[in-house]
């Protein structure tokens, strides 16, 4: 069965400096990612190597998308907190499948943009991920890190800027909606930002 689903996307634009000086915050977010089994294990994950910082600087704006999706009424009703879990997998799946090519286009069309997917790699099983034996990213064309592997602040991001509140699962069901947030580090000026939704 294949998950119902409506999902939306909302925009916003800040100047590149402005972002990063009041929305990031490394110590404190990467400090969340040593807590987690991919710290270290993933490529798109931290720790970075020396100079990683330099995919931020002098970029003029940054493209924030904000993905709000929307289970079916009938899907909240799921009161099995693995099986609950497997949709929000396979919902997320899908709008990552959406949003992550959309991001890698606007790399191509804007040569020395930066994008950043919504979460981390799902190219390869954890398990599978060559970090874990010191060899290269199978994928380093597709993959690409979070803005929250950077030590940028999901939750004021989202609803400051993009005014989405984030919701959180409880008890394993779903939440009353799920939010990814990406962006696109750039050299436009804000006026020439515009977001095309495929």
């Amino acid at each position: 069965m294949i998950p119902l689903y409506e999902s939306s996307d909302t925009t916003a634009v800040i100047p590149a400096e402005e972002y990063i000086a009041r929305y990031r915050d490394t110590e404190r977010f990467i400090a969340y990612c040593r807590k987690c089994d991919r710290y270290g294990a993933c490529w798109a994950c931290p720790p970075f190597g020396p100079g990683a910082d330099a995919c931020l600087s002098g970029h003029r704006t940054v493209l924030l998308v904000g993905t709000r999706i929307l289970p079916d009424p009938a899907l909240r009703r799921c009161r099995e907190a693995g099986r609950c879990r497997e949709i929000g997998r396979e919902m997320l799946g899908r709008e990552r499948a959406r949003l992550d090519p959309l991001l890698l286009e606007w790399e191509r069309n804007d040569p020395g943009s930066r994008a950043f997917f919504a979460g981390t790699c799902h190219l390869c099983p954890t398990e599978g991920c060559t970090r874990r034996e010191g060899l290269p990213c199978r994928h380093p064309g597709l993959i690409r890190p979070s803005l929250e592997a950077f030590g940028f602040d999901i939750g004021r991001t989202a609803s400051e800027l993009l005014h989405i509140e984030l919701k959180w699962s409880r008890d394993g069901l779903l939440p009353e909606y799920f939010t990814l947030v990406s962006g696109v580090f750039s050299d436009r000026k804000p006026e020439e930002i515009t977001w095309n939704r495929a």
